[in-house]
């Protein structure tokens, strides 16, 4: 048990009868009158949902041990994406339901974070941006520009996201792996 004075950004916190959440802000507050406060916003780690609480200055509050490895995206065995450990080898299957929307992004080999608590997997960490192979995407058109529309371009991993006029098939672009927009041309 700690108390919320130890609280820093990125803190695992188990509350709520076992519910894991995420610090993402915290801001301690001693107003004039009464007594101090901290005033946090937490993200579950499994869902996503993002809440605002707040605690008693000092109150106890439970630390969940989360270990986050960097693993090696090896292979999808059609239930889990069984990653490896690049320190021991040690191979760690992942649900579908934890990798979620990442794996619109993951590529064989691929370096990413594994967070683990108890054994569990919590989630996959992708790095900000990733560079893919556009597979398939209709012809640009004589007067296509730089500046204008876009149109849909199917990624390597199967994934679908908007890209300019000019992109090609067989292109290399750089996609933020948190919003699924293109980022710009990878030169080869």
């Amino acid at each position: 048990m700690a108390t919320t004075n130890d609280l820093k950004n990125g803190t695992t916190l188990k509350l709520d009868g076992g519910e894991l959440w995420n610090v993402v802000e915290f801001q301690h507050v001693k107003p004039g009158k009464g007594g101090a406060f901290v005033r946090t916003k937490l993200k579950n780690v499994t869902s996503g949902k993002v809440v605002d609480k707040t605690f008693n200055a000092g109150a106890k509050v439970e630390f969940a041990n989360v270990d986050r490895r960097e693993m090696q995206y090896l292979y999808f065995d059609g239930d889990s994406y069984i990653f490896m450990d690049t320190q021991d080898y040690e191979q760690l299957p992942v649900s579908a339901a934890v990798v979620g929307d990442n794996a619109n992004y993951l590529l064989e080999e691929a370096k990413v974070t594994v967070a683990v608590n108890e054994g569990n997997p919590l989630y996959v960490e992708l790095p900000a941006a990733v560079e893919l192979v556009i597979s398939q995407t209709d012809p640009g058109v004589q007067g296509d520009r730089s500046t204008g529309g876009t149109k849909p371009a199917t990624l390597q991993t199967g994934a679908e996201i908007q890209v300019p006029l000019f992109i090609t098939t067989g292109e290399r672009v750089k996609v933020d792996t948190r919003t699924g927009d293109y980022l710009g041309r990878v030169n080869a």
